[in-house]
């Protein structure tokens, strides 16, 4: 077998065998492989697509590269299905942390593998790592006794799992082939199966701070991801939502993480407890925790205003490191010393942006354009008025805090960009675009 006759076949719009799939891969990863001709086979792919079976024996390569964790080889009841939620990205997207918790709470196992802020969007590990103390690098054996044992644990991607996936990616990001939907589906289900997880709920965002920009691609990746997955013998569901403009009212790490405590007090913003719960009603009836969506929902509002969600969010803050009662002692106190607040330009309804805030974000050091670029834990915005609100020219609208005084200067200049002002107040839509099942 050859790597240039697999890349020929694939260059002609065939349809690839499961060894020949698993020759290019294993060889990329071995090295007899060059990047040459893996940027080869993935421009093939991008522009003559796989079928879901073909998407399917690429993610078992790619899983197949390194380690995967097994709970149920490792004393898990043989019949608890391991239910995770992936999010495409978004701008204060921080879903997964009261999640969490919440489902955790109620019985689900939830083996969390997260990532790290990259360009406009926002990373949960760096949230996390906001909490003075707290670890996202943990060993497997860690991983895998915090969640068999708490419900759930909060971990990046460790060299060994699917290191296909990271070369691989690094390839595509320099080649122009990242906008490839089985590449996308491939480079996600390799890392979340390899977590450990039997059941997936995928929240695939769509719009301008969203990397599907119309309700029709975000529905291609979106049934992608869960045909897909399907054909690897794993349940999953998704849901198509709208990212336009910023979740909830505040954008940055620790400032997520307080609007994550205020959640899990049921007192979080409505588009961030809607989104919440809706995604939780899937994974809490795919991993047979509840019949139906509306017990899935009865069940988690009780969590949360029973103080059972926090209170397991709080013990595992604790766990990984850090101290829940410093944690809550720096709740609306702790805030960046580099501040300006950003003014209503003129009076009307207010639009915002998601991806130039976003951007915005990123210079005041919330986020990152290069991966090995550090971000700024007290940084980010805190929004008084958010999307749709009627809003009068010269009233104080965004609490802006930066990593400096000169980042400031750059993000207020972006902002102004992003802040736009309706005559009209418009159609209020739903978050949830689509369900996928």
């Amino acid at each position: 077998m050859r790597a240039v006759d697999i890349i020929m076949k694939k260059r002609n719009g065939e349809t690839l065998q499961k060894e020949e799939i698993e020759f290019l891969v294993n060889g990329y990863v071995s090295g007899e492989v060059l990047d040459y001709q893996m940027s080869a086979f993935l421009m093939a792919v991008y522009f003559n697509g796989m079928t879901f079976e073909e998407t399917g024996a690429l993610t078992r390569a790619m899983l197949n590269s390194g380690d995967s964790i097994d709970f149920h080889k490792n004393g898990a009841n043989a019949e608890t299905i391991f239910t995770d939620k992936h999010s495409t990205g978004g701008v204060g997207d921080k879903i997964s942390l009261p999640l969490a918790p919440i489902v955790a709470s109620l019985g689900v196992k939830d083996p969390m593998m997260s990532g790290r802020a990259l360009g406009h969007t926002g990373g949960t590990l760096d949230k996390l790592e906001s909490i003075k103390g707290y670890r996202v690098n943990l060993s497997e054996d860690e991983f895998r006794s915090l969640v068999l044992s708490d419900g759930y644990a909060m971990m990046g991607q460790t060299p060994k799992i699917a290191p296909a996936d990271k070369k691989m990616y690094a390839l595509r990001d320099v080649t122009a082939t990242v906008e490839s939907v089985p590449l996308i589906t491939a480079s996600i289900l390799s890392k979340k199966i390899a977590e450990g997880a039997d059941a997936l709920v995928f929240d695939v965002k769509c719009g301008t701070g969203a990397f599907m920009k119309t309700p029709e691609d975000a529905e291609k990746l979106a049934v992608f991801l869960v045909e897909t997955a399907k054909a690897m013998e794993k349940k999953a569901s998704a849901l198509i939502t709208r990212m336009e403009s910023p979740l909830g009212r505040t954008v940055g790490n620790f400032l997520e993480i307080e609007e994550t405590i205020h959640c899990l007090k049921g007192e979080g913003p409505a588009d961030v407890m809607e989104l919440t719960y809706r995604l939780g009603e899937e994974m809490l009836v795919l991993s047979k925790n509840a019949k139906n969506h509306k017990e899935a929902r009865k069940k988690m509002e009780e969590a949360v205003k029973s103080g059972r969600a926090l209170a397991l969010f709080l013990k595992n803050v604790e766990k990984q490191g850090g101290n829940a009662e410093n944690l809550l002692s720096e709740i609306q106190k702790r805030r960046g010393t580099h501040k300006t607040i950003f003014c209503a330009q003129e009076s009307g309804f207010l639009s915002l942006d998601a991806f130039k805030i976003g951007l915005a974000g990123v210079y005041l050091g919330v986020g990152r354009n290069r991966a090995e670029d550090d971000v700024c834990a007290d940084a980010g915005f805190i929004f008084r008025k958010i999307e749709g609100e009627k809003v009068q020219k010269g009233e104080e609208i965004i609490e802006c805090y930066g990593k400096n005084e000169a980042c400031l200067t750059d993000a207020v200049k972006m902002l102004s960009e992003a802040v736009s002002y309706k005559s009209e107040q418009g159609e209020q839509k739903s978050l949830i675009i689509k369900s996928i099942s």
